[in-house]
């Protein structure tokens, strides 16, 4: 099994650290670390240090470096724009595409959103889709943190303009006949995905994006639920860009 991941904000210069916090508390309490085992430290920013533990205290975990290395940013970064669901779909949705490679989140308020995230419970829902992407991170070992990015509630508009500006483009919906698995993809820059609510993306939405430059996909014959079809296309995208 590989070493366990604990994100810092800074990684440790020199030949020693004492790991406490919420991180500590972890490692001593919850993962239970014990002398001689290793574990990893990474600064979600590509930054990655190897430590062997020398001593644990009540929520302390004392280390010893034994490594360090970088990981450079995915080139093309997948982004994804998330349309808000109801109850646990989204936070189910974002936990998987942090798993399996997602490097941006953007929650999308669709015109079909039975959710809506306004004022303190949409910075509160944001900040709950961003504790668990932090928490998947950690569990995937992932050397760059993947960010929750724009308003707690992403327009139509927004979308729109964020898709014009990426080297590519997809909005996920049933009725298209290109599918993903044969699309064109870049080389570089932002692979920006869309991928609509529980209710789906209405044909006006469709229109807006596609008149932005991005293309309707399909990724098949059956249609996934939206806390799914984020994953199963960045499946597609990463095993066609060979980052598996």
């Amino acid at each position: 099994m590989s070493a366990p991941l604990f994100l810092v904000e800074v990684l440790p210069s020199g030949s020693t650290l004492t790991l406490d916090g919420p991180e500590g508390h972890h490692a001593a309490v919850v993962q239970r670390l014990r002398a001689g085992e290793a574990l990893t430290l990474g600064d979600g920013r590509g930054g990655i240090v190897t430590a062997t533990v020398t001593g644990v205290g009540k929520g302390t975990v004392d280390v010893a470096i034994t490594g360090r290395s970088r990981v450079e940013r995915s080139d093309p970064r997948l982004v994804v724009v998330q349309g808000i669901a109801k109850g646990d779909r989204g936070e189910l949705a974002v936990q998987a595409m942090t798993e399996v490679g997602v490097d941006e989140v953007v929650p999308w308020a669709a015109s079909r959103s039975v959710a809506q995230w306004r004022g303190e419970r949409g910075a509160k829902s944001r900040d709950r889709w961003a504790a668990t992407v932090r928490e998947a991170a950690k569990q995937a070992r992932r050397a760059w943190l993947p960010v929750v990015s724009g308003d707690p509630d992403c327009s139509t508009k927004q979308v729109a303009a964020r898709l014009g500006e990426a080297a590519a483009a997809f909005v996920l919906h049933e009725a298209a006949t290109e599918r993903l698995s044969t699309a064109d993809l870049p080389l570089g820059g932002e692979i920006v995905l869309v991928v609509g609510p529980e209710g789906g993306i209405s044909d006006a939405e469709v229109d807006v994006f596609v008149a932005a430059g991005a293309v309707a996909v399909r990724l098949g014959d059956s249609v996934l639920r939206t806390s799914t079809a984020g994953v199963a296309a960045l499946s597609v995208l990463s095993s066609r860009l060979g980052r598996w």
